[in-house]
């Protein structure tokens, strides 16, 4: 049987899933006015661009990543890790054991400390391969 390379414990479709909510992520703006008491119809929903403490989109990726498993969890981290060109696939198991090292019960906070997560994210899945253009990510 042929090596066939490095192989990941994380689901594609679970990569590109949170690829896609980092996106989200990455197009908030800071609150214009932290105080203003105007609801969402009033300003044109020009609220939800806004980065606020109690953003569903924060709540629901550190939902999805804390119901990974550590193997998961370590994988996202060294996937991004290697998307921000810190190794390449010939470095992952180097790579995904300094991950497991580093894992700890803030891979959500950390990885959405990342500014440029979605594209570390795009770019580490390409190395094995993959693309999230091959996945409906409806059915997730």
């Amino acid at each position: 049987m042929a090596d066939e390379g490095p192989s990941l414990a994380i689901s594609p479709e679970k990569v590109c899933f949170l690829l896609v909510k980092a996106r989200e992520f990455d197009v908030k703006d800071a609150a214009a006015d932290p105080g203003d008491s105007s609801n969402a119809s009033d300003d044109a929903m020009m609220s939800v661009l806004e980065d606020r403490a109690d953003d569903p989109v924060v709540e629901e990726i550190g939902r999805f990543i804390g119901a990974l498993n550590e193997d998961e969890q370590i994988d996202l981290v060294a996937l991004t890790w290697l998307g921000r060109g810190d190794g390449t696939l010939d470095d992952w198991s180097t790579i995904r054991a300094e991950a497991a090292r580093a894992h700890n019960r803030r891979t959500a906070q950390y990885l959405l400390g990342i500014p440029l997560l979605a594209d570390y994210l795009e770019e580490g899945l390409s190395q094995f391969g993959r693309s999230c253009e091959e996945f409906e990510l409806g059915r997730l």
